[in-house]
């Protein structure tokens, strides 16, 4: 302890890392958690007794609140007495975070979720001030207010740079954060969540991972002491050598060489040891969240304030598993729906809508697999957990959509039976006015009520409304206020579906259309105008090349809505795959990803763009046209956009269709999305984050991440004079950084010339553990492009965004009375 210029204080908070299905199944994990609250209970009530008193200080935090949610629920009435009064001696405390997430939850579900440890902090006498979370490195915006919402005031983020970094450019700093309206949290940026391991203070529980020294250090080790003496006066001496602030730090640590690790009585016995040998220079102390926030309030030092969105480096496992995180987004949708639609939880109740949060809540937690999956997909545990984790999206699928059923049955909601009227009822359940379409379906064995055509009546006007039919649907547009629901009935009638061939029209015999119309045929029967190049609609001309959708003009301005730097065309799929060396094996397969650092892909990577190849009319109507583009692209055996382009609308629905190939290499899929209002000198990109719009590569904490985010309904380019929205229902990540492997940039290193391209990041495998090691199948994503010339805020532009991405809520409903 020679080298060091200062009397230093070590705060160390020990915790058990939450990872759920991680190091074991799911249901195992929990059953951990539960027991670690009663050893931690026991080793208070031990310790208070007088029975431990080498173990005397000892202090504990619960990391998450679904551990104590999960203890709670079947603790005895002497077991949840005996954790109330160790709370409120201050042996063990509450975190006000629920589990450790990625940034697939939306405004909703982290304002309830936050809500539950203080719920119960406040039933003990005991509020809830401080939180913590482990493993992830950033949240959205919103994240921060609905901690202080409910009532925590400190966040303790114990970062992981594996894949990822930590912000601001330093660890071991505090900053107070600003959220969007305002309102300050005080954030601790920390070190990795067992670095008190790694400087030797749990005996049989020393590591080395962010520290590489001399020192061999398996878990259990016979120079412990050694290690710490060391490693403290290095880590300390560093600090001082940098010009750290403080004469304290704070350190998490487990009581186990693992994650999800018991707590650990002889963590205390060691500091007692080392206060005792070296406490005049370095003392150290077990600490809880809110005892060292209030220290850290105590200093002199200026605390810098921050403000904007601190996005999370490892919500790319989303990317992992697309098609259970489109369900996901799906059912946390219909649950805004209920929620909406029955605002005073008439119907239903509040024990269900916790029960579909929870299943929602278990998806959008962190840990994306077992720790084998990329290495040894073929394994029990890796087969077992991942269907375990998907099953969570499929049952918060369910069980909220059989929620909307039973809400949308309670209002006039009509069942399956004879003679059931064809009456639907179309409800906006947006906080914002929307024109949308919405769409009325019928069972097959009903085709024969309208086998001579149909009529769609709007009950409200008596009016015959437009419409456009499909094989077992019709398609109506309709314009609603907030909360506002209409009524609609179909009638058959009589309609000519013959076709008679157009002197005007440049098609020839053989149906190829590959020519321009010198003449405007004057018909309104089809709202679309298709060729070989090209589809047109009054609001939008759409133009497309080998290298797929070049042209895209706002027909009402003259503006081309494709931007003029774009890299590849709207819609282009671009693959990449990062070969092994050699065959590919499990050390191979893990090999070349665990050199991938933070581009998500190696020097060696092989990218390449899709190939338009054929364009084909697929149908066409009095409201909407759809054209399909096929492309060959590399890694997938086919992929296809349908565009359903509008007669009455600035709007075009994209739908991408692909079956991927089953690769075990590292590979990213991503949606080339070239998009302006049309003045690109003169607009901002919006995106949804939850909680708040905002600006990428603007609002955002110092040294964040620039490449990717994660949103929630979709993006917008808002300007002036108009205002350009993309719905993304489907694929929440979108990719802004340069695609080509390189030194990756944080926010405040990029100036006005770097590049900036906006693709969809549509999937991935690349990480070395835990992601899904293929993601061979068939998908569809779907997209929402409108162009606006009213719509000038990035409030309207992204409450548009959401509106399309949601859709109105439509459903089969009684005969009115009479």
């Amino acid at each position: 302890m020679n080298k060091l210029s200062r009397n230093w204080r070590i705060f160390v908070i020990h915790h058990s890392h939450t990872d759920i299905g991680y190091t074991e199944r799911q249901e195992r994990i929990e059953q951990y958690h539960v027991d670690f609250i009663r050893q931690a209970v026991k080793i208070s009530k031990e310790v208070r007794s007088g029975k431990r008193d080498e173990w005397k200080g000892f202090k504990w935090t619960c990391e998450t609140f679904w551990a104590v949610e999960r203890f709670l629920g079947e603790a005895s009435d002497e077991e949840k007495s005996d954790f109330a009064e160790a709370i409120r001696q201050g042996d063990i405390e509450l975190s006000g975070t629920y589990l450790n997430m990625t940034e697939l939850a939306d405004e909703d579900l982290l304002r309830s979720i936050h809500s539950k440890a203080a719920a119960y902090g406040r039933s003990i006498g005991c509020p809830v001030d401080s939180a913590m979370t482990a493993d992830i490195n950033g949240y959205s915006w919103g994240y921060a207010k609905s901690l202080l919402d409910a009532g925590v005031q400190h966040l303790f983020s114990c970062i992981h740079t594996h894949h990822g970094m930590f912000a601001l450019g330093r660890k071991q700093i505090p900053f107070w954060w600003e959220t969007p309206g305002g309102e300050k949290l005080l954030v601790w940026n920390g070190e990795h969540y067992m670095f008190g391991n790694e400087l030797g203070f749990c005996p049989d529980a020393v590591g080395s991972y962010m520290i590489r020294d001399e020192f061999y250090t398996p878990a259990i080790v016979n120079n412990r002491e050694e290690i710490m003496e060391t490693r403290i006066d290095r880590y300390l001496s560093k600090l001082e050598e940098e010009g750290y602030p403080y004469d304290f730090i704070p350190v998490m640590i487990s009581g186990l060489a693992t994650d999800n690790g018991a707590p650990n009585g002889d963590i205390a016995l060691a500091i007692q040891k080392w206060n005792q040998e070296h406490g005049d220079k370095v003392q150290i102390e077990m600490s809880t969240l809110s005892h060292f926030f209030s220290h850290l309030k105590e200093q002199t030092v200026e605390i810098p304030v921050y403000r904007g969105d601190w996005p999370d480096w490892w919500s790319d496992g989303v990317g992992s598993t697309p098609m259970y995180t489109q369900i996901f987004k799906d059912a946390q949708r219909a649950l805004r729906k209920v929620k909406r639609l029955d605002p005073q939880q008439q119907i239903i109740s509040q024990q269900e809508l916790s029960d579909i949060e929870h299943q929602l809540v278990m998806y959008a937690e962190h840990t994306w697999g077992f720790h084998a999956s990329v290495g040894s997909p073929w394994e029990w545990n890796v087969q077992m957990l991942e269907v375990r984790k998907m099953a969570y999206a499929a049952n918060a699928s369910r069980l909220a959509h059989s929620a909307l059923d039973k809400v949308r049955n309670a209002q006039e909601g009509s069942l399956l039976h004879p003679g059931r009227a064809f009456r639907y009822r179309v409800a906006n359940t947006e906080p914002n006015p929307s024109k949308q379409y919405a769409e009325f379906g019928w069972d097959g064995f009903e085709n024969e009520r309208f086998k001579d055509g149909l009529e769609v009546v709007d009950e409200q006007s008596g009016q015959v409304v437009p419409h456009q039919a499909g094989i077992q649907n019709v398609t109506i547009e309709v314009e609603l206020q907030p909360g506002e629901h209409k009524e609609y009935t179909l009638r058959p009638a009589k309609t000519s579906k013959a076709k008679t061939t157009s002197n005007l029209k440049l098609v020839g015999a053989d149906t190829v259309y590959d020519m321009e119309d010198m003449y405007s045929s004057g018909s309104a029967k089809d709202a679309v105008v298709m060729s070989e190049q090209s589809a047109e609609s009054p609001y939008v001309k759409i133009r497309w090349g080998e290298e797929g959708i070049l042209s895209w003009v706002n027909k009402e301005t003259g503006e081309e809505l494709i931007r003029k730097d774009q890299k590849h065309g709207a819609f282009t799929p671009v693959y990449e795959i990062t070969p092994t060396d050699g065959p590919a094996t499990p050390a191979s397969i893990y090999a070349v990803r665990s050199r991938m650092g933070r581009n998500r892909k190696g020097l060696n990577v092989e990218r390449s763009a899709g190939r338009l190849v054929k364009a084909k009319a697929i149908s066409n109507g009095p409201l909407f046209g759809v054209v399909e583009l096929q492309f060959e692209s590399r890694g997938m055996s086919c992929y296809s956009v349908y565009l359903k382009l509008y007669a009455a609308s600035s709007r075009v629905d994209a739908a991408v269709r692909f079956h991927k190939d089953s690769v075990w290499e590292p590979e990213n899929v991503y949606i080339s999305m070239p998009f302006t209002s049309g003045a690109s000198d003169d607009e901002t990109l919006w995106l949804d984050k939850a909680g708040a719009p905002l600006r990428p590569w603007v609002d955002q904490l110092p040294g964040t991440l620039l490449d990717y985010y994660c949103i929630q309904e979709g993006l917008a380019y808002v300007g002036k004079n108009a205002s350009l929205m993309v719905a993304t229902p489907d694929t929440p990540l979108v990719q802004l950084g340069a695609l080509e492997h390189g030194k990756r940039m944080l926010h405040t290193q990029q100036n006005a010339d770097t590049e900036k391209h906006l693709y969809i990041w549509a999937m991935s495998n690349y990480w070395e553990t835990n992601f899904k090691a293929t993601l061979g199948g068939f998908y569809e994503f779907r997209y929402v492009i409108e162009w606006n010339k009213d719509i000038h805020t990035p409030e309207q532009a992204i409450g548009q965004c959401r509106a399309m991405s949601s859709g109105f809520t439509v459903w089969r409903v009684k005969p009115a009375l009479s």
